[in-house]
This record gives C-alpha cells, sequence and structure tokens, in this order.
C-alpha cells in the first residue's frame, strides 16, 4: 500500500519543516494539523511511514519514531520535475458543489492548473475569501488522497471576458484552448492530433505550453460566448453524444488528454 501523503503548509504551519536543509536520517517535528490527521485520525504509530511535500514538487519519505510527540525520522527525499506539458482546467462556477466535485476529480487525475470561470449562464457567484477557500480545500484533500508531489496551482477567478484574452494569450505562445461545446463539429481526433503537435514543438524547444479545457456552467456555454472563443482561436469540441455534467465534463476531457499524452503509460 503507498503511504499516506501529506501537504506541508509553511505559511500557517505550527512547526514549518526547513525543506531547504534536509538530510537522511534527521528527525523532524509533524506540523499539529498533520499530527491531527495522521495520528489522530488514522491511527498511524511508531514505525509506520508517511510522505510529505510541499506541493511543488518534493517528497519526503519518513517513519514516525515518536508518534505521541509527532516525530518522524526522515529516511529518503526526492524532488520531481513539472510537466513540460501542462493541463489546465478553467471550470465554469456551477451550483450544487458540481464545481468543486470537477476540481477534486480533475486532482486526481493530474490537472496542474485550475482556473475559476464567472461563465454567463454561471448561477453560482465567486466570494473572494469563501469561494477560494473552498477550492484550495478540495484541491488539497484531492493532492493529498492521490499521493501528488505537485499540487495543483489555483488560478484568481477570470470572467468570460478574460477567457477571451486567455485565447488570444495562447495563439501567441503556442498553447492550446480546447472548450467542451454540446454544437461544435470538431471532432475529438482533431483534439489529439493538434496536441500531439504541440508536444513535439515542446521537445524540440524545450519550453513549457499548456492545453487547457474549458467546461460552462449547468446551462452550457452560451452561443455568444463560444463564438468569442472560436473567433480568438479556441478549438471548440464535442466531447462525444452524451451530454455530460459540469461536474464530469472537464474530468472525462483530462483523462483522454491524459492517456494520449502518455502520463498513464
Amino acid at each position: 500500500m503507498t503511504d499516506p501523503l501529506f501537504l506541508l503548509h509553511p505559511e500557517s504551519d505550527d512547526a514549518p519543516v526547513n525543506t531547504d536543509s534536509l538530510r537522511e536520517g534527521w528527525n523532524i517535528t509533524l506540523p499539529r494539523s498533520i499530527r491531527r490527521h495522521a495520528i489522530q485520525a488514522m491511527r498511524l504509530h511508531d514505525g509506520d511511514t508517511l510522505q510529505l511535500s510541499d506541493g511543488h514538487g518534493l517528497r519526503i519519505h519518513t517513519t514516525l519514531v515518536d508518534a505521541e510527540q509527532g516525530q518522524a525520522q526522515v529516511s529518503a527525499f526526492s524532488k520531481e520535475e513539472p510537466p513540460v506539458t501542462r493541463l489546465a482546467l478553467i471550470q465554469a462556477l456551477a451550483k450544487t458543489g458540481h464545481d468543486e466535485q470537477a476540481i477534486d476529480m480533475a486532482t486526481q487525475i493530474g490537472v496542474d492548473t485550475v482556473i475559476p470561470w464567472q461563465a454567463d449562464r454561471s448561477i453560482a457567484k465567486w466570494k473572494r475569501g469563501r469561494s477560494d477557500r473552498k477550492w484550495s480545500q478540495t484541491i488539497d484533500a484531492a493532492t493529498e488522497q492521490s499521493r501528488r508531489a505537485w499540487r495543483p496551482q489555483l488560478d484568481d477567478c477570470i470572467s468570460s471576458k478574460q477567457l477571451v484574452a486567455v485565447c488570444r494569450r495562447a495563439m501567441v505562445f503556442g498553447d492550446i484552448v480546447i472548450v467542451l461545446h454540446q454544437d461544435a463539429t470538431a471532432n475529438w481526433e482533431q483534439i489529439e492530433q493538434a496536441v500531439a503537435h504541440m508536444e513535439q514543438r515542446c521537445l524540440e524547444d524545450g519550453r513549457t505550453r499548456t492545453v487547457n479545457v474549458v467546461v460552462g456552467p449547468e446551462g452550457g456555454i452560451s452561443e455568444q460566448e463560444a463564438r468569442q472563443f472560436a473567433d480568438a482561436g479556441a478549438m471548440c469540441t464535442l466531447l462525444g453524444h452524451n451530454i455530460l455534467r459540469a461536474s464530469t465534463a472537464g474530468p472525462v476531457a483530462l483523462s483522454l488528454l491524459s492517456r494520449a499524452m502518455g502520463r498513464y503509460a
């Protein structure tokens, strides 16, 4: 069984772990939040192993040596490189938690960036200080559950006008924006071909590029929005014949992309 993983939060942890001077064999004190989860909730005890991560590629393997005092010994650590081709989910705000379900699954699948989108038909509203905290907590939990060393980046909420600007920037920098729309005519095979071509360019010049997946709210993306995105360079595509919920369309598309990009190899 894979060891459980816990994220470090140096800015809020009561006992921040100095990740800049790690050494094998050193004892570290686990932050209170991790002790509460690992020792009190999961009932880990002396001799049990667990992983820690800063969410930026660092993976620390430790063994509990004094669970009562929250002491763990570092057995190994490594730094994982970020992917050259990144996956981003631009998720429209949706009611009844469908948007949070989407980013939960997307994080488990391996998305690298999450961008909230206040779409024209979004019923839910973004509330700074509340919505961003809930989304961040959802991403944290899914990152730990999936044992990821790279936590997805959560960007600020954008409007449809700002999303048009994202599409235009993508055209300039060689990124791709995929808009999932029920009335689109492009098929998924065309999308995978475009992504494969982009990946080849990444290998040739070593520059990071991003595949952005845009998912609308429950009422779908409006015709005006879809037209503006397409005019700005986005690829509008139909994801199969079934109309998926706002909570599942993004994760399905990210899964297909991950397989095409060799992430599941």
